[in-house]
């Protein structure tokens, strides 16, 4: 094919994407002569290549379009929803021409004289209109006469005389193929892994030269991915931009009105996320105006506005992309659920009696429920809830529905920004190494030895640990992964109990693991067929010694478990309720222990906690009389706990000169700082009571941890009195 011609192929599909919108918003402000203007130039200049381009069938058809705009933009006509479904049908038309022109080369035998007469019609005003339910797609479909020869009248136009350019645009910007960024991704991949493990082994020589090059090498690798992930990002507005139209031609169908807002357009995911979401949101979207929002007559009856209002909403969140889909209608009728469920044998009527709302809302996403009256064009069929759990499942988000009676339904998408490159946390088990997605980690729990009897509770044959006053199931991961060659610790065992505590489909459990190594970036690949079907995995990734780790699933794994089942939290929660009053006047911290010279023994909230990480002595710069570090592509300063708090009256010894720093990063105001530590100690879960509150600058008392006497630390304004800039950024915010 060429070249001129996928150019051509290209420009029109987003040209038509646009109008799409664009006639939309037109019908709903029709005095916009911008808008106008905008749709006649795009329909005029597709006419105007395809007849330079020798589509004469095509020409015709954006001719007879065209000459319906420009009655409209002169004003002899009045925009209705008559003329905008014919507009549409016309789109739908080209867009269909335009793919058997990729695939053959040629537009087509159907020339479409029945929809061209439609809008021939539309321009006198006398148009044969098709009634109100039928959609313009069966306008477009119903072009089955012969059409009339010969060519318009207007002189063909070619295409650097349709539409002048943005010439600086043009510099800025470039087409690159999709295949192309796929491989330079998966390049990327390489380099990330190649990156580990040149990390790896330069923490074991004692090569400074050696040592600053792996670390500039990181740097550099962690920029080029960093860049590299973006060319994938697309804004999620590339899926929302067909919604505005499918919104208007669902509604039409069905006898609705329907106002589409839309907020978050520019928030961005991973190319193939968004491929992977499309159908999701579509189902969700057609659901809402099908099933949600109620008839006008009803709405009224109800004391509402006529016209209902579907909202889109998307947003970033702890790493990952929140996407809701809420609509002001019936609601979801709880009892209807309940009983349609029952009906199909899907639940029982004990496992219904134990289920709270949330529950029952969430029963629609089983295979084969629907609580549809009649089955529709749209709807009604059973399918299509089940594919959006399933779908979002798959590229490890989740699905929660939230709905109350005669106000609305709002569901709840959460998804991971990319599947490429992910944090993860590297576990072993067994003596096999294991990766935790970041997404899905809360937070880390050590009982040291001998605290396993009392920190692990067995309830109804559920191990569990009270965490802050609340039963958190464990799951033993040698024995739910078969690891045969490796025993299952007892409850009273003498060597240290490591907890990683994770959450699945909103409810958190303890994964019980052997050793917790450290966090790094992961390029995931994909499982090979032989282990897809192991719920328990998501992927596996190349670790810096070049051997193989899992990446576990951790939603699989939980219901491998049956840690989220009904029966197991029935019985959690009345242990959990009979447990609370002990704590009801307890406040619990989880704190960072970090030793400071010879006595000095301090705690840190680990809510204050960005990082630990640990740096060369190599990596420390100076920048005036400021030690620095390079951190993420950015200059960290850095803070030196034992000097500075010895300037504070405490009696600390300097440590003496080491290879590595240990450093704790604390972020504020969307800045970093590190805490230089002499040692990291622990992380503890403790009861903390302040006993000598303190008059110096950083500490803020002591308190008895572990036994000992521990100062605790005051992080936000230690590091405003030491990094005064720190102090001006906080105002700005």
């Amino acid at each position: 094919m060429d070249e001129i011609v996928k150019d051509f192929l290209i420009e029109s599909a987003e040209n038509l994407d646009r109008l799409d919108q664009d006639l939309v918003k037109l019908e709903g402000a029709p005095s916009s002569t911008e808008l106008l203007a905008r749709i006649f130039r795009t329909i005029h200049t597709i006419k105007g290549t395809c007849g330079f381009l020798a589509f004469a069938r095509l020409e015709k058809l954006a001719h007879a379009g065209e000459n319906l705009l420009s009655r409209l933009r002169d004003g002899e006509l009045t925009l209705n929803a008559e003329i905008t479904s014919g507009l549409l049908a016309m789109v739908d038309a080209v867009r269909s021409m335009l793919a058997k022109i990729e695939a053959s080369g040629q537009d087509g035998d159907d020339d479409y004289a029945a929809l061209i007469a439609h809008l021939t019609q539309l321009q006198s005003g006398r148009a044969n209109l098709p009634p109100a339910n039928v959609s313009p797609v069966d306008v477009a479909q119903n072009a089955d006469a012969p059409a009339s020869g010969g060519r318009n009248e207007e002189a063909v136009v070619a295409p650097q005389a349709a539409q002048p350019r943005d010439t600086d645009a043009a510099v800025e910007t470039i087409r690159v193929g999709v295949n192309l960024l796929d491989r330079l991704m998966n390049l990327v991949g390489e380099l990330v892994l190649a990156r580990n493990q040149l990390l790896q082994f330069s923490n074991t020589t004692q090569d400074a030269g050696f040592q600053a090059v792996s670390q500039r090498m990181n740097l550099i690798a962690t920029e080029l991915q960093e860049e590299v992930m973006k060319t994938r990002m697309q804004p999620i507005g590339n899926v929302w931009n067909k919604f505005p139209r499918m919104v208007r031609d669902v509604a039409l169908s069905c006898g609705k009105d329907v106002r589409l807002e839309m907020e978050g357009q520019d928030t961005e995911l991973d190319r193939t996320i968004i491929e992977a979401i499309k159908d999701p949101l579509t189902h969700l979207v057609r659901n809402s105006v099908d099933h949600g929002i109620e008839l006008p007559e009803a709405r009224k009856q109800a004391g509402k506005e006529a016209s209902g209002v579907l909202k889109l909403r998307a947003f970033h969140e702890g790493g990952q992309v929140n996407i809701e889909i809420s609509d002001d209608g019936a609601g979801l009728n709880g009892e209807r659920i309940r009983q349609k469920a029952i009906e199909r044998g899907l639940v029982s009527a004990q496992q219904l009696a134990r289920m709270s709302d949330r529950d029952i809302f969430n029963l629609i996403f089983l295979p084969g429920f629907s609580t549809a009256e009649k089955i529709t064009n749209v709807s009604g069929r059973g399918v299509g809830m089940d594919v959006v759990k399933t779908n979002v499942e798959k590229i490890g988000g989740a699905v929660d529905i939230q709905s109350t009676v005669t106000k609305g339904t709002t569901v709840k998408i959460k998804i991971p920004l990319t599947l490429a490159i992910i944090p993860a946390l590297m576990v072993t088990s067994g003596g096999e190494r294991f990766a935790i997605p970041q997404v899905s980690l809360l937070e880390l729990v050590r009982l040291e030895a001998g605290e396993g009897g009392k920190g692990i509770e067995t309830v109804h044959g559920v191990p569990v640990h009270r965490l802050r006053g609340r039963l958190l199931p464990l799951v033993y991961l040698n024995r739910e992964l078969r690891i045969e060659h490796a025993p299952v610790k007892d409850l009273g065992t003498d060597s240290p109990t490591n907890i990683v505590v994770v959450q699945a489909d909103g409810r958190e459990f303890g994964l019980v693991v052997d050793e917790i190594t450290d966090t790094e970036e992961i390029v995931v690949k994909p499982m090979g067929k032989q282990l897809k079907g192991i719920s328990a995995y998501s992927g596996a990734t190349i670790m810096g010694d070049g051997r193989v780790a899992l990446i576990l699933d951790i939603l699989g794994l939980a219901q491998r478990a049956q840690v989220i089942s009904e029966a197991r939290e029935s019985a959690l929660a009345e242990k959990e309720k009979a447990g609370k009053r002990d704590d009801s006047q307890m406040h619990r911290q989880t704190l960072l222990l970090v030793q400071c010279g010879d006595r000095g023994r301090m705690a840190i909230p680990l809510s204050q906690v960005a990082r630990l990480e640990e740096f060369p002595a190599s990596a420390i710069e100076m920048a005036g009389p400021q030690e620095v570090t390079q951190y993420r592509g950015r200059i960290m300063p850095l803070i030196r706990l034992s000097p500075a708090l010895a300037a504070t009256g405490m009696e600390t010894a300097a440590a003496p000169p080491e290879d590595h720093l240990q450093v704790v990063v604390y972020s504020e105001a969307g800045r970093s700082v590190g805490l230089v530590v002499d040692r990291i100690v622990d992380i503890v879960d403790e009861t903390l009571v302040v006993q000598n509150p303190a008059e110096r600058r950083g500490v803020l008392g002591s308190s008895v941890i572990q036994k000992r006497v521990t100062d605790l630390l005051d992080v936000p304004s230690l590091v405003r009195d030491l990094i005064p800039g720190m102090a001006e950024s906080r105002a700005r915010v």
